[in-house]
């Protein structure tokens, strides 16, 4: 959207080293990325240059349009111009992204708050613009002639990505607009659409009707409502029928109100509607489900706060669970729903594909002070303490605690073990103190 001789240009000093894991925090973040993962076809200049951002080596970053540029120094401190190309948007693909920006006024307010709404670009995807890069999108190139992705340009990437955490319109000048244009376009294109005349909503009722039979107007459409219903009592004097059980209605009827209510905010902000939080469930699993709808909170000890006992006793028959059972399958539900449930109670051997990306994912997330590990099936467990990380079977990793004997959800899935592993510690997802440099082949040590 501007003269390629006068491109807008932007310098990121440089960063200090990575302290944690996470070179990525935001959806975005990781989209880019995934996509210098699914470009580069030497995996280990990715872990070479995720090194070398750990540590700093990434000097200041030049970002406009179509390009970002540093200079990367080696460990022998060998200094590398490291260039990535991403291809700029035209001015038409520009024009059409801008008109979805302002058609929904969620997109336009999230873009003005510094946040890429992930619904704007599905739509600007359907519509044949593609703002994050895909595989082979991002192309290197380093004055050490690679001829892929080297250890230098894959630093870049790392560093760019902490930088798209910050600010996401790094992105959209990489594709060829800076930010003051694109705002000033926005806030053109909004003051238009408020500006022009709006068409009749239907048809006129005196055009409808014959004269003197206008009807009335219709009243505005209700207000929010501040919170779901109270489903009306079932109790009375008479004995309810034979298996019926008023209190499990009573509670069905509340849970589907506050379903509903949450879907009714939902589409009047214009999120999408959803499916059935029951869809595909067993019986055992709704169950849970349920329960983590009763169950207000958990006291450390087994026992519910504020929650029917008849209900959850009911809920936990159903489950095939008891109580105590039940309490850590409703914080599994809620570490991530019916795979965070199947993380907790089903126990797999990794198959040898299955157990190479294991181990090249622990390989990659301590290369220096790897904890000790101790492998039974899909779960490791760090030797002398309480903690333990239990592989899913879509490859994610979930953190566990022991308490009072037992083992316990610790928190959501992560990407790598490392993060999960610092949710088991109880310290922030980013703040592992482990650290990457140099380690032996991290195959799991024996039961």
């Amino acid at each position: 959207m501007s003269d390629h001789d006068t491109d807008p240009e932007r310098t990121f000093a440089a960063l200090p080293p990575a302290q944690g894991r996470g070179f990525a925090q935001t959806w975005w973040g990781h989209a880019w990325l995934k996509a210098l993962e699914d470009t580069a076809l030497d995996g280990q200049q990715v872990r070479t240059g995720r090194r070398l951002a750990r540590s700093g080596a990434v000097g200041a970053v030049s970002v406009r349009p179509g390009r970002i540029t540093a200079v990367v120094h080696d460990r022998d401190r060998t200094a590398h111009r490291a260039d990535v190309l991403l291809e700029r948007l035209s001015d038409a693909q520009w024009a059409r992204f801008l008109d979805l920006a302002v058609e929904r006024s969620g997109h336009l307010a999230a873009l003005l708050d510094r946040d890429l709404p992930p619904h704007l670009v599905e739509d600007a995807s359907a519509a044949g613009i593609e703002l994050l890069p895909g595989i082979g999108d991002l192309e290197p190139r380093c004055d050490c002639e690679a001829w892929d992705h080297c250890g230098h340009t894959s630093a870049l990437c790392h560093l760019v990505a902490r930088l798209l955490d910050q600010d996401p319109f790094v992105l959209l000048l990489m594709r060829g607009c800076d930010e003051r244009t694109l705002f000033d376009e926005l806030h053109a294109r909004d003051a238009a659409r408020g500006e022009a005349p709006s068409a009749p909503d239907g048809v006129d009722a005196a055009a409808a009707y014959a004269p003197g039979r206008a009807l009335p107007a219709l009243p505005p459409p209700p207000g929010p409502l501040a919170g779901p219903g109270l489903p009306p009592s079932l109790g009375t004097d008479a004995a309810p029928p034979p298996g019926v059980d008023p209190a499990a209605l009573e509670f069905l009827a509340a849970h589907t109100a506050a379903t509903a209510h949450r879907w009714l905010v939902g589409a009047r902000e214009g999120a999408p509607a959803g499916h059935p939080a029951g869809d595909g469930l067993t019986a055992a699993q709704d169950a849970v489900r349920l329960a983590a709808g009763l169950w207000e909170g958990i006291d450390g000890t087994g026992h519910p706060e504020g929650a029917d006992d008849v209900l959850l006793d009911r809920l936990a028959k159903g489950s095939g669970r008891g109580r105590a059972q039940l309490a850590r399958a409703v914080r599994a539900w809620r570490a991530g729903g019916a795979a965070g449930l199947s993380v907790l109670e089903e126990e797999w051997s990794p198959d040898g594909e299955a157990q190479a990306r294991a181990r090249a994912a622990l390989t990659s997330a301590w290369e220096e002070d790897r904890p000790p590990l101790r492998a039974t099936g899909n779960r490791w467990t760090v030797v002398g303490t309480a903690h333990q990380l239990r592989l899913g079977q879509d490859g994610r990793w979930w953190p566990f605690r022991k308490e009072n004997g037992h083992w316990e959800p610790a928190g959501a899935a992560a990407q790598d073990p490392a993060t999960a592993l610092a949710t088991a510690q109880g310290a922030p997802a980013g703040d592992t103190t482990a650290q990457d440099t140099t380690a032996p082949d991290p195959a799991p040590e024996g039961p």
